[in-house]
């Protein structure tokens, strides 16, 4: 039985779902972790030791368990919240889980890049802690901000990918019953080549953000 170009386009319709969804909850993850491991680190707005290095920790563990292993590990957890070990609803919760922590580091690193003589200035002038991370520290990072999230986001595609290997849905799960188990080379051929045009899109829009955002 071949597979359908319904099939095709219904596939990269619950990989697109999967990515953005596990996007949307990863940032909204990620971004705050990734602010308070600056601003809690030594010689920083609110240093805490402590807390920082709780936050490192837990950081570190969930970045080094790989997203196939990861997936299996929370299976009770996502048949808590969503029903299901299997489907793309399933899929998201590993990947949320998988991303946030990475996406924490890479905003981390963006923000740790900015000149601290902008910190200092913005002392200079009176702003509070709060208002040096919204107004200052967040808005100059923002260009490499937007790279790191790209980054993050073409690593999603290939995490949902991956996913398909136990029923994840997507285009993974497209390639693993038609490509792998029935020996279409064509159906792999189809999902590879749209992944790499899914990557090569998101790479190109964020670098054209990214550099308006700079020159702004």
């Amino acid at each position: 039985m071949r597979v359908s170009n319904e099939e095709i386009i219904e596939a990269f319709w619950e990989t697109i779902s999967m990515v953005s969804i596990s996007l949307l909850f990863a940032v909204i993850i990620g971004l705050p972790l990734g602010i308070l491991l600056v601003v809690t680190r030594k010689g920083h707005l609110f240093e805490n030791r402590f807390i920082f290095s709780i936050l490192s920790t837990v950081v570190n563990i969930f970045r080094s368990i790989p997203f196939i292993i990861l997936m299996v590990a929370i299976v009770p957890l996502t048949r808590l919240l969503v029903g299901s070990s299997i489907g793309t609803a399933a899929a998201v919760v590993p990947l949320v889980f998988y991303s946030g922590p990475y996406i924490a580091r890479l905003i981390e690193n963006s923000l740790l890049e900015v000149d601290s003589g902008v910190i200092e200035a913005a002392e200079a002038m009176g702003a509070t802690p709060f208002q040096i991370i919204f107004r200052f520290l967040i808005p100059e990072a923002l260009s490499s901000l937007i790279l790191e999230i790209t980054i993050a986001t073409i690593g999603l595609i290939g995490a949902s990918a991956m996913a398909g290997a136990v029923g994840g849905g997507g285009l993974g799960d497209l390639a693993i019953t038609y490509g792998y188990q029935r020996f279409d080379t064509q159906v792999m051929v189809i999902t590879v080549v749209i992944l790499i045009l899914m990557v090569q899109g998101m790479q190109t829009f964020g670098n054209i953000l990214a550099k308006k955002i700079r020159r702004n």
